[in-house]
């Protein structure tokens, strides 16, 4: 049975973790604030981009670029997205067990992110290259990133390019999600994508289609030369808003994961104090009855 000293010292080492947790978990509040803000800030610039790529999609067909050309066979490279650090709950875990599930036994990976580099590691996945990205997310970041994925596919070693990453729904909801990458789908180019706006809490106005293609919009020198220059671009920002989804993501389930560790610890500290008490009450009763009994003895 634990002595009193024993006991406060407990209460002590609980009161400090959940310090700490309590900080992270303000940390990761506002940390997912930014990469709400990052995400929301770029709308404006997706959306006329939107609706150019509409009107170029009208104006040329899927072979006037390779990237929007399907291609048979070939392995599939896939770009996976997780954390560097811990204490985010199931996040990595859950989008682990996504890309277990789905992807191709022999595809190629791409990391960002070091716990499932290591992770895919282990399993002998075949790991191409891995990029490092700062926080909160730098669009330059996403660039080299973009850039290696498109040479791969343009070099035919590859007939798709996915993006693994986790999805930011809600605070409370980080949905595992796989996204094709390349080649690019005339069906859904220029569309606003699910993962585009932070989920579905965020209200964004949809891309206005008809308007842009109602839009008598001249090319200089010619469609097919701006759909070079533009595709890269939306290239570039979709993999920068995967990015950030990802970023928010880690952050919101981090402060989840931390405010249950910082509860639990509060709810331990009075179970602590609780137990403390009873033992120095019994301690104090013990001493009154051995001073009683010890003057009924000299009487």
């Amino acid at each position: 049975m634990a002595n009193l000293r024993d006991i406060r010292r407990r209460i002590k080492s609980v009161k400090n973790t959940a310090q700490i947790t309590r900080a992270m978990q303000l940390v990761a509040a506002a940390k997912m604030k930014k990469a709400q803000d990052q995400a929301l800030a770029g709308r404006d610039y997706a959306d006329l981009l939107n609706q150019v790529l509409v009107n170029l999609k009208e104006n040329t067909g899927e072979e006037a670029h390779a990237l929007l050309q399907a291609r048979d066979g070939g392995k599939e490279l896939v770009l996976v997205i997780s954390t560097d650090k811990g204490l985010c709950g199931a996040l990595n875990t859950n989008l682990g067990k996504k890309i277990r599930a789905e992807v191709p036994k022999d595809a190629a990976f791409v990391t960002v992110g070091r716990k499932l580099r290591n992770q895919l590691a282990k399993a002998g996945r075949d790991m191409v290259a891995d990029f490092e990205v700062k926080d909160p997310v730098p669009f330059a970041d996403a660039r080299p990133i973009a850039k290696f994925l498109t040479k791969a596919f343009l070099e035919g070693g590859y007939s798709k390019v996915s993006v693994a990453f986790s999805n930011y729904i809600n605070v409370m909801r980080q949905e595992p999600t796989i996204v094709q990458l390349l080649p690019i789908s005339t069906a859904s180019l220029g569309e606003k994508q699910d993962y585009e706006g932070m989920g579905n809490d965020v209200k964004v106005k949809a891309t206005d289609h008809s308007a842009a293609l109602a839009k008598d919009y001249i090319f200089e020198p010619s469609s097919k030369d701006v759909l070079d220059t533009l595709l890269p671009l939306y290239i570039n920002f979709q993999v920068y808003q995967m990015l950030v989804e990802s970023r928010a993501s880690e952050h919101s389930a981090r402060m989840v994961a931390m405010k249950g560790a910082t509860d639990n610890a509060k709810k331990f500290i009075k179970e602590l104090t609780l137990e403390y008490n009873k033992l120095r009450q019994a301690a104090i009763t013990s001493e009154l009855l051995e001073i009683t009994t010890a003057m009924r003895a000299m009487q």
